[in-house]
């Protein structure tokens, strides 16, 4: 990671003064969380010769009105605005020559820097019942400063507005896009017009006719055209074409620059063939009758995450809802992007709104006080109080208070790398009792309460474990 400990001590400036609040009890009652609906968006940067995407992104915002200790959390969109930005990216035109060959592709003509759907680079999202969406956002990855080199994982910034223009509360999250989809910068063809003569001129088809959008031919759910079913969809004619020449998926989307797939999944070893299949089983199974893009691999999988975490009856993750009706992004993530994902940035907004990264699943952000049961999916909640996000030299238990343990005690620790950490109770016989902590979390000082009411009395020990390293403490339950 890039600077990993500049970044959370930055990020930690700003949640002090997130969590100290406002001093404005009306702004101190909204959250507002953003999510992209993929890892990764796809445009081309020259759209003279070849089109296989426009400029085209989207994001998505809940806005919650936080609980009080005798309501529940709402979702809100009656009476607010909300508005998106890319800090340090306000124009498109120059950055790729899509303005310059719109009306040709699309038959639309476009003012400089608006997408296909009315949008720009900044502008007013649309409240749609629970939620609020900006779909169309033409974007690109060149950031104004920096017109070469690519930057496909920028952030949006999203803030809500009352009727009296006060603002309410805000967030950042990244809007990915990257131009690096193009058959010749793979290194697998010399120029696009290679490409264009090697097909067949078929059905009055003239290569030299350009710009060619390619699902006018070659159906394309993305874009919603239909294109000729003689000839095969997009998705089938590339995967079918190239799976004796290559499995390294890379080669077409974004790629070896731009890594896409970046997420928890990633990070656990996992490769795109896991979840898609190889280039060629993803051409069989379109043969067979999948539509690309509508039906894609799902979590409920009974090889993957089982029923429990499954998306709802005929929807994509992307598409689903889960707990209270918020999207399954909201907590997770985006797709290829899953939560705790390895980029830094894709981190920061939960980090913001809970202390620590990973899925949104502190349940204070909303609530005004820990609910009783499990959670979403059946999971206890873990109530881990973020003391500090500065460095330690150890992984270590500090003194837990009290001890002995009545009802219960507050167990502190330090981080000193960011991971997958446990902090359990064993009894003197080394049998588990409790698992006070399993998941990821960063370097910093932390606490986590200890609820000792159905644990009977006796000697019991407290074991903090992330990354091979481990730390005990000796724990007297006494009633």
């Amino acid at each position: 990671m890039k600077n990993r400990n500049v970044f959370f001590t930055l990020l930690f400036t700003g949640l002090i003064i997130l969590l100290s609040g406002s001093g404005n009890p009306k702004q101190d009652q909204y959250i507002i969380i953003g999510w992209n609906d993929l890892g990764m968006h796809c445009s081309n940067k020259d759209f003279s010769k070849i089109v296989i995407l426009p400029p085209y992104n989207n994001l998505f915002t809940h806005v919650i009105k936080r609980g009080t200790l005798t309501s529940m959390p709402e979702k809100i969109t009656e009476g607010l605005t909300v508005t998106y930005e890319v800090p340090g990216n306000t124009f498109s035109v120059g950055k790729t020559n899509f303005w310059d060959y719109e009306d040709q592709i699309f038959g639309v003509n476009l003012p400089d820097n608006i997408g296909l759907t009315g949008l720009g680079l900044t502008g007013e999202m649309l409240a749609d019942i629970d939620h609020f969406t900006a779909e169309g956002v033409p974007l690109t990855p060149y950031t104004d400063a920096n017109l070469t080199t690519e930057d496909p994982y920028q952030m949006a910034l999203m803030k809500v507005f009352n009727s009296e223009n006060m603002l309410l509360a805000e967030t950042q999250n990244v809007i990915p896009v990257s131009n690096e989809i193009n058959c010749v910068s793979s290194g697998c063809h010399s120029s696009e017009n290679d490409i264009l003569f090697e097909h067949e001129r078929e059905g009055g088809f003239d290569p030299t006719a350009t710009p060619i959008l390619c699902a006018n031919c070659h159906g394309s759910n993305a874009l919603g055209l239909p294109g000729n079913p003689e000839y095969g969809s997009l998705s089938y004619v590339i995967h079918e074409k190239h799976g004796d020449e290559t499995n390294d998926c890379y080669k077409c989307h974004p790629g070896q620059n731009t890594q896409c797939f970046r997420g928890v999944m990633h990070e656990n070893g996992m490769v795109c063939q896991d979840c898609h299949g190889s280039v060629s089983q993803v051409a069989q199974s379109i043969e067979n009758g999948r539509e690309p893009w509508l039906e894609e691999p799902q979590c409920g999988a009974i090889e993957c995450h089982g029923s429990n975490y499954a998306e709802e009856p005929g929807l994509l993750f992307r598409q689903s809802k889960g707990h209270a009706g918020l999207y399954c992004s909201t907590c997770h993530g985006s797709p290829h992007a899953i939560v705790p994902s390895t980029l830094d940035r894709d981190n920061y907004q939960n980090i913001t709104m809970q202390g620590y990264e990973g899925i949104l699943n502190r349940c204070l952000v909303c609530h005004a006080y820990d609910p009783l049961g499990a959670g979403p999916h059946g999971v206890p909640w873990t109530d881990i109080e973020v003391i500090s996000l500065e460095s330690f030299d150890a992984l270590e238990i500090l003194d837990i208070y009290p001890n002995p343990v009545q009802t219960s005690a507050t167990i502190p620790f330090h981080l000193v790398d960011a991971g997958k950490a446990t902090l359990e109770i064993f009894d003197s016989n080394g049998k588990l009792v409790k698992t006070l902590l399993n998941q990821r979390v960063n370097p910093g000082e932390f606490s986590i309460v200890l609820d000792a009411s159905n644990i009977n009395s006796g000697i019991y020990f407290c074991k903090l474990t992330q990354n091979g390293k481990a730390s005990m403490k000796k724990i007297v339950i006494s009633k």
